[in-house]
């Protein structure tokens, strides 16, 4: 099965389970830059640790992505690009990344949650995979996004499977 049918047969299994999903197929992506971080992101959001996220606004505006806002609803890959998760953003918030509050850093549910270890590995992050040439800067605009779970595939759908 290919990608793109993984996904959408994933999303008219997700609009089965819950009939209030829009019907329009939503973007479908993963966290982070490599296959690791894609897969051990998606591992907290599935065991209810994670409920939110964090992007660089220059990276959208160098990407021409348009920006998340409360009500989307996503489908979310794993490391080899299998649908594995439904979400919705419920919150967002754009501040400087030197302003970004230990309570979004918490809600990230990275390493011991607290905001000095995101500032690391996030700092880190947009110095090595930032989609724009201005990469990181201490003020830089972040997009704090919460999200909630609504639905996680199932562990024996060929989806889960790959």
């Amino acid at each position: 099965m290919t990608e793109n049918a993984a996904i959408e047969t994933f999303w008219r299994q997700a609009l089965a389970a819950l009939p209030d999903l829009p019907e329009t197929l939503p973007e479908a992506w993963g966290f982070g830059a490599i296959p690791e971080h894609a897969d051990e992101l998606l591992a907290l959001v599935l065991d209810g640790v994670k409920t939110g996220t964090a992007s660089s606004l220059w990276d959208y505006d160098a990407t021409g992505d348009p920006l998340p806002a409360a009500g989307d609803v996503s489908i979310i890959l794993d490391g080899a690009g299998v649908p594995r998760a439904v979400i919705e953003t419920t919150a967002i918030a754009i501040v400087p990344f030197d302003e970004v509050s230990a309570e979004h850093a918490f809600s990230e549910g990275e390493g011991d949650r607290t905001l000095a270890h995101w500032r690391e590995v996030h700092e880190r992050y947009w110095r090595e995979h930032s989609e724009n040439p201005r990469g990181f800067e201490p003020d830089m605009p972040v997009v704090c996004e919460r999200f909630r779970l609504l639905l996680p595939a199932q562990p024996g759908s060929a989806e889960a499977a790959g």
